[in-house]
């Protein structure tokens, strides 16, 4: 197991969900963790919860991922001490609605690929070159299932996945000669506010979701990519693709 004691650990989109879950995984390994999301109280909190709970150093800002000019501002303005990124996960994302696209809403598939695609892009393109430079990183990707297999109203949102895939296997073969390691983790239904998300804010139709099965929880995923995170040096795990017990595809749910 690769220790990754006083390494620092990047998550984007921690402030709830799965980002948040993988910074308290990492602290819980005496990481440092750098965090960045839009709801910078919730960083506080969350920051104040790792450096008490788990006695190591955090560090946050406020950062939405589609501006490219922010993400590029932040990432050369961090202090030094925190430059030095061991592990970068790309968490932010976001789904908006199940509309057939004819009927679709164009900011909902704007803010999902600026996002999920182009927001991914440009937090990696500011990270990677100090990795490469150290000769030491790893990046991982949080995908989907949907990026996967497609299902009905999935449509922008499945393809916005499949990008985050595509591109994971693209940046293994541009990283390949150099130690930087490059992972995805595709979870299946996982119980956050995803679905409040996705249905604008509409909780009792999002509640219905994971009514009469049990669902993914933000731990199972942080687990995963821990793991990933952990392995020894000569080992990249490529795909990890993590289903609830119920979930069979991502049309196909057993319900009690």
């Amino acid at each position: 197991m690769l220790s990754l004691k006083d390494k620092v650990v990047f998550v984007t989109g921690a402030s709830s969900g799965i980002g948040e879950a993988t910074a308290q995984a990492f602290a819980g390994l005496g990481a440092r963790i750098l965090m960045c999301a839009r709801r910078v109280d919730r960083l506080e909190k969350l920051a104040r919860t790792l450096e008490s709970g788990h006695k190591v150093a955090a560090h946050y800002f406020r950062l939405d991922v589609r501006d490219r000019a922010a993400v590029d501002w932040a990432i050369a303005g961090l202090p030094s001490e925190w430059r030095a990124i061991d592990v970068l996960v790309n968490n932010a994302g976001l789904s908006r609605g199940m509309d057939k696209l004819p009927n679709g809403l164009v900011d909902d598939w704007e803010e999902m690929i600026d996002t999920n695609v182009k927001g991914l892009l440009y937090v990696s393109r500011a990270v990677l070159p100090g990795m490469i430079e150290r000769g030491r990183g790893h990046i991982i990707n949080i995908g989907s299932i949907a990026g996967h297999e497609l299902y009905p109203g999935g449509n922008v949102y499945c393809a916005t996945k499949f990008a985050v895939r595509a591109l994971s296997k693209g940046l293994r073969l541009d990283l390949s000669g150099t130690p930087i390691r490059v992972s995805e983790v595709a979870p299946g239904m996982v119980e956050t506010e995803f679905s409040i998300v996705r249905f604008h804010g509409d909780a009792e139709r999002a509640g219905k979701v994971y009514q009469g099965l049990t669902p993914l929880g933000p731990d199972d995923i942080a687990d995963a990519v821990v793991w990933c995170a952990t392995r020894p040096l000569h080992v990249n795990v490529s795909d990890v693709m993590i289903w609830p017990t119920a979930q069979a595809s991502p049309a196909l749910v057993h319900r009690k």
